[in-house]
């Protein structure tokens, strides 16, 4: 059974980016050194990895990547500094009257 993980890395401008590998450090490493010119993180290295997490499942990996990626940047926040709590009422629209 094939290990995946969920990233989340910082940025240079301060914006996130999330994806979805088997050999996260290894990712990163790759990021970092700018080896896939055009890319969304190669110009805007360096780079920090705020969050990872396991999953045993590539298609669940793949599902949470994908609904990450839709987050405001206040829930990307919350989950990458353990605020679970935080992140139901983050998820809820707000209205105004």
């Amino acid at each position: 059974m094939l290990s995946s993980f969920v990233y989340i890395l910082l940025c240079s401008d301060n914006s996130f980016y999330t994806g979805v590998t088997e050999n996260v450090y290894k990712r990163f490493d790759e990021h970092q050194d700018g080896k896939y010119f055009g890319s969304y993180t190669y110009s805007r290295r360096p780079l920090q990895l705020v969050y990872f997490c396991h999953f045993t499942d590539i298609e669940q990996a793949i599902l949470f990547e994908k609904k990450v990626k839709k987050w405001s940047r206040a829930k990307k926040l919350a989950l990458i500094e353990g605020r679970y709590e935080d992140l139901p009422n983050l998820a809820k629209k707000k209205f105004y009257k």
